[in-house]
Parts: structure tokens; sequence; C-alpha cells
């Protein structure tokens, strides 16, 4: 042979084995393109949560290319069994015929993401840390592509190497881990592949780990932005522009930064009417502190919290003038061996303007891993700066036993003087037979801990301690209308940091699935009497008497055109205790005029005869409260790339003194004839939003926004109030944004 015949055989050779890895993500199963692809056929039942062969057969593939992990699903599903045609929204909650890949990507158990894909090509993405808790505020740049025959629909999905940190690999082998599952909307049954479920203590451990061959891969990702906001009010323009980059040259190095970021808002949070001492958590949806970010991930059991809470940058500045104006921010993430590290830094302008740090270390262990993570903040307009550092670790000595220990400590440094103080918790998920399962929890934050300044903790000074059973029924008779039931019971306890007694408490609360896809809880809390030592703001405790609440919720999905929600609630508190009982009920129905067009109308109202709300000093009033919600709007998914929406909600408080008191130094509340007034709260939020998908993670925003809050010392009916919240115009503006990603 010649040696240019020699050079055509090899590049001939060359294209055949590039063409054996190809997958072309069409919908389309084709045998040729899967053939050297891992094939999985044992799907088990995982609800209900009985390891029992699939009602509907499910085949998947999952094959390693250089492009990224391909993996397809055929899910049969005969005309005997409807499939749902509804268009849904990224990262949708519906329960609609779909799959879900998720992976570990360096199969640690520290890490996973989630790719959820419709039968009618929705998605829905997500980071998976703490073995079971999703993020969805994460949106990757994967491909998907969804077809169908009379017998099955079909799923092929392309996940690019590049979309998350991994480890470097010696060799041409790396070891993953991997779950598969289906739900089938119509029967509300879930299968998976492996037999694990988030329901069981551990989950990403319980991942299947596989070899797939080792690939390496670079991304440079810049997403420029332009956005025109016209104040209706002030008839005022304002431009902006910026960018965010990611540059990934390889799995062990990852860089993300912003410039200028823009945070109009195209997203609407929900409006909330607080009085209470603690804050309201808001979850992120900005793409730069979402990318990248399950490393900074360091959570403990008490609800929501968080060492890094990213909505505290461009949170409202130091010195009460409006939003902090972020000037950049950048993002590190990496490994060296088994140890994976991140660094996070964002500056603020302006003299109020607050510089944010954190370092994050992690390494990886065969049964367990061991992380570190410290915050800083400098807060020159308060003279503040706040350091915390905190320890992790997570351990997994048997398929049952899943503890996490969490131990931190803050040192404030304010106006020439230091304030120290500390934390530690533990929780252990013990998995037992026959459905049974318990679970410890523990944890004390002491008086001084101060982690807000960066992160999120509800309340610090408490010692808290529970112990709870849980027995989850999965065999029902065919007859029954559920498919499973899980019972909990829980006693707990709970002390603030001088030892006295915030409360004793015993819960009882059952989550039920049914067969045609519904969703149930029903809670009962009984509450020891004990003290609140929020409500005066430093100002003494509060004595309280026994109480209790109870909540039911029941979700059903949608069948024919109707779906609703529907929540009750009844508690009594206060200082009257158990002698006056109030409720709140919510109903929110959805009508679907057809399945890409829904309309909803929500309706909340609540009363509580004995809400205590802090005056001043050691003055509360005593109040009979009345809260209603007024919610409405629709979601019409043109296209699965064009989509527009109308979010509405008011918001009318009302509350009528009952009784001022004043509180003793030991916790007595004592009747006063000072003045406290009524008072009342409207609250407007209405958006309307159009969302067009350029390209993957470009897209075009046109959202005209309009609210208002208003707060009076005088009560009113309530549905007047209501009414009258619709003539708040504190805001009105219209808005365009235009992104676009472009990547190499």
């Amino acid at each position: 042979m010649t040696a240019r015949g020699a050079r055509c055989l090899g590049l001939l050779l060359a294209l055949l084995a590039v063409r054996a890895f190809a997958v072309d993500i069409d919908g389309k199963l084709d045998a040729d393109e899967w053939r050297e692809a891992r094939h999985i056929t044992d799907f088990r039942k995982t609800l209900p949560l009985n390891g029992e062969p699939a009602t509907l057969a499910t085949e998947a593939w999952v094959l390693a290319t250089p492009e990224g992990l391909a993996v397809a699903f055929r899910n049969f599903q005969p005309p005997s069994v409807p499939r749902t045609q509804q268009r849904v929204q990224r990262d949708f909650k519906d329960l609609v015929d779909r799959i879900d890949l998720m992976i570990d990507f360096d199969g640690d158990h520290r890490t996973g993401y989630n790719f959820k894909v419709s039968s009618t090509a929705g998605v829905y993405d997500a980071v998976v840390t703490n073995e079971s808790e999703f993020n969805p505020d994460w949106d990757g740049n994967w491909r998907h592509a969804v077809g169908s025959d009379a017998e099955s629909w079909t799923v092929e999905l392309l996940i690019p190497w590049h979309i998350a940190p991994m480890r470097q690999n010696a060799g041409d082998v790396r070891t993953i881990g991997i779950y598969l599952d289906r739900i089938v909307a119509n029967t509300g049954e879930r299968v998976s592949w492996p037999l694990a479920s988030w329901e069981r203590p551990r989950f990403l451990s319980d991942f299947a780990p596989i070899e797939v061959a080792s690939y390496k891969q670079s991304l440079l990702a810049v997403t420029p932005y332009v956005s025109s906001l016209y104040d209706v009010l002030g008839s005022d323009s304002q431009f902006n522009g910026g960018a965010d980059l990611f540059w990934k040259p390889n799995g062990q190095l990852q860089l993300s930064a912003t410039v200028n970021p823009d945070f109009g808002q195209v997203e609407a949070d929900e409006l909330v009417v607080n009085f209470d001492a603690t804050e309201t958590f808001i979850s992120d949806k900005r793409p730069f502190f979402t990318e990248n970010q399950g490393i900074f991930e360091f959570t403990t059991p008490s609800d929501f919290s968080q060492l890094l809470y990213t909505r505290r940058i461009g949170a409202p500045a130091d010195d009460g003038r409006g939003a902090g104006d972020i000037t950049g921010a950048l993002k590190l993430n990496g490994s060296v061996g088994a140890t994976k590290y991140g660094v996070f830094a964002a500056d603020e302008a302006h003299e109020a303007g607050r510089t944010f740090g954190a370092l994050r270390l992690v390494r990886d262990f065969k049964e367990q891993n061991l992380g570190l993570l410290a915050t800083r903040v400098e807060r020159p307009y308060l003279d503040r700066t706040a350091s915390v550092v905190g320890l992790d670790h997570n351990w997994r000595p048997t398929a049952r036993w899943n503890v996490r220990t969490r131990l931190m400590g803050s040192e404030i440094e304010q106006s020439g003087e230091s304030t120290q103080g500390d934390g530690a918790t533990v929780w252990a998920d013990y998995e037992m037979d026959h459905g049974w399962r318990q679970q410890w929890i523990g944890m004390h934050f002491s008086n001084d801990l101060q982690i807000n300044d960066a992160g999120y903790l509800s309340r610090n000074s408490t010692n808290y301690a529970h112990w709870q059973l849980n027995r989850r029924f999965t065999n029902l008779p065919a007859e029954s209308r559920y498919m499973s039931k899980d019972w909990r019971w829980r006693v707990s306890t709970d002390y603030n940091d001088y030892g006295q007694l915030l409360n004793h408490q015993f819960r009882i609360s059952r989550e039920s699935r049914l067969r045609d896809g519904s969703y149930e809880y029903g809670q009962v809390n009984i509450n020891s009497a004990g003290v609140d030592d929020l409500l005066t703001r430093g100002n003494g405790v509060v004595n309280l008497p026994p109480n209790f609440n109870s909540y039911f919720e029941f979700e059903r999905p949608r069948q024919g055109n109707w779906a609703y929600h529907l929540e009750l609630e009844f508690q009594s508190g206060g200082l009257a205790g158990n002698d006056k009982v109030g409720y709140s009920v919510n109903l929110e129905p959805t009508y679907f005029i057809n399945d890409a067009l829904n309309v909803y109308l929500g309706l909340y109202a609540s009363r509580t005869p004995d809400w205590l709300v802090w005056q001043r000093d050691n003055l509360i009033g005593s109040f009979d409260g009345e809260e209603t919600h007024f919610s409405a709007g629709f979601n019409w998914v043109m296209t699965n790339r064009h989509e527009l929406r109308l979010k509405l909600q008011a918001v009318a408080v009302n509350a009528d003194i009952r009784q001022g008191y004043r509180v003793d130094p030991s916790g007595n509340a004592l009747p006063t004839d000072e003045v406290v007034n009524d008072f009342s709260v409207r609250n407007l939020g209405l958006q309307v939003r159009y969302r067009f998908e350029i390209a993957p993670l470009s897209y075009l925003y046109v959202v005209y926004g309009r609210g208002g809050y208003e707060e009076e010392a005088v009560s009113d009916g309530r549905g007047r109030l209501l009414r009258n919240t619709f003539d708040l115009r504190d805001d009105d503006q219209l808005l365009v944004k235009l992104s676009y990603r472009f990547e190499s």
C-alpha cells in the first residue's frame, strides 16, 4: 500500500471511529448508534417504594462519547394508558409523563446533577446535595430530544462533560454514579434503576457506580446582556449592560465571573408580609450565583440554613438607600487529587458597598467526606467585619446509616469590639427493615453565633433535639385509593442558650400518595408551655401557655381540564393558648384551556384571634388579625421556546387591637392602658412576562411590572381592604432584556 493509500485508510478508520461514538440527538433510537452502550432494563418501583418490577416496561442505554454522556430511554406506554400532552415551563413541577437522569460525575456521593425531560420535551435541571436536597435554581446547557410511536415514547439526552466540575482522572476509564427513573402520570407510578429513593436517608450514595470512557472537554462561554428599563411613573429610562463569563479549560478548573450584572426583575418573588423577628428565605435564580454553586453548599438541620446565602449580595444596602450595586464577582472551582476547592468573591460599589469572600475545601474518602467553608464580609458603612468558619463531615458507615455533622464559629468585629459565637449540629438517619426508620437530630447555636452577614440562619440561641420514628406502608390492597403511606412520630425539645424552655413538642404526621397521582399530607403538633424570646427583639422573654397547630395539604394533578391545590390549618397560640383557635384556608384551582394554556385563581384567608405583634421595647399588642391573599394568572407555553405568563398577587392584612401588654422581668404579660393602634397592610405585585429562548441559555425578556406597599394605623373590612390593594402603584415599569450566550 502506498503512503497516500495508508493515509486515506487511516482517515477512513478515524471517521468510522468517530461515527461509532457519535449519537444523533433526535429522539429516534437508532440501534447502530447505541450498539456499544450499556443496556438497562431492570427498572423497579420506587413509588410505591416496594422494589417490585415496573408495571410498564422501560429500557435505557448509557454511552460515553467525546461530546458528553449520552443516555436514551424507551418508555413503553400503550394507548390503554393515556399519555400527557401538556406543555410545561422550564423547571416544571407538574405531574406529567417524564424521565429523570441523575449523574454524580465524581462518584463521591457529594453532588449530583438532575436532568428531567417530559414527554412533550419540557426540561428541568437541578443540583442535588446533602444526599437528597434538590435546588432547581441552576440552569445548564445540555441537549435532548423526544420521539414517540403508538406503543412507546423515547428520549435521547447528551450531557456535556464540561457541565460540572470533575476530578482529574488517571487512565482511560472514569467511575461515575448514575440514577435513572420514569414517572407514569396516569398512575403516579415511579420506577428507577438502581433501586434508590430520596425518601430514604441515603440517595446520592445509592447511585449505581458505572465505568465509562474518560474524556476531557473545555468550554468558554460569554453571555453579554443589554437591558432597558422604562419607569412609567417617572417617565424615565435607564440603560444597562454587562456580561457573565464561564471558562472551563478542563474538569479540574472552572472559572465564573460577572461584570456589572443586571438583576432586573425577570423572576417574580412571592409576596410576603412578615411581622416576625425571623427573616424570610428567598431562593436565588441569578445565573452567576447558581453556576458551579454546589461545592459551596453548607447546610444544617435548621430550615434553609446555609453559610453562603447569595441573596445577601445585591441585597438592600447598609445605608438603606435601595439595593447594593454589584460591580463584579468571581468564582473559581477546581480539584487537586481527591480534594476539591472553591473560591468566591463579590464587591459592591459606593461607600455603603460590601465585600464578600468565601473559601471552600472538600476532601472525599471511601465512606465519608470532610469539608471546610470560610466566609468573610467587610461592611465599612457599619464599621463591621464578619468572619465565619464551618466544618462539615458526612459519614456513611453502612448502607443503613447516614450521619451528618457540622461545626461552626463566628467572629464579629464592630466598632472596635469583638464577639465570638459557635454552633454544632448532628443529624443521623437509620434505615431498618419492613419500612421502619429512625432519625436523631441535635443542634446547638450559641447566643453570639452570627452567620447572617454572608449566610442564613433563622435564629441563634437554641439547643434542640428530636427523635423521630417512621413507618412506610407500600404494599397496600389494590382496592385502596392510596398507593403508599408514610407515618412519622416525633418528640422534640428546644431550649435557648440561657436555659429557658422554648417548648417541648409531640408531632404526628402522614404523607400519602394516591393512585391517581394526588398528594396528601397531614400533621398535628402539640406544644408545651414555654417562652418566646424573639418577640420583644431583645427586651425580655414572654411566657406562653400550651398550644397546638394542625395542617392538611392536598394536591390533585390535572385530571381532564382541572387541577387544584388545597391547604387547611387550625392553630391556637398567643397569650390565650388553647382558649382561642385560629384558622387558614388556601385554595388554588387551575383550569387547562388546552395543553399549552392554563389559568389559575387562588384565595387565601386566615384569622389569628390572639396575634402578638411587637410595638417597641417591651410593649406588645394582642390583635385580632385577618390576612387575605388573592392570586391569579395564566401560563401560556406557546412552544418550548416561547412563553407568556401573567402573575398577580394581592395581600391584605387587617389587625384590630384587643389589648396592649407590658412584659415584666419574669416574662409575664401585664395589661396596660397605653395606646396601641389598629393597623392594616396592603401589598400588590403584578408581572406580565414574555420570554423567548433565542438559543440555549440565550433569552429575550419583555417584562411589565407594577406593585406597591402601604401600611396604615387603621383597620378596615377584609373585602374592602383587599379591593383597595389594586389601587397601589409605587412601581410601574417596563423592562426589556436581551442576553446571548457565545460558546466555544
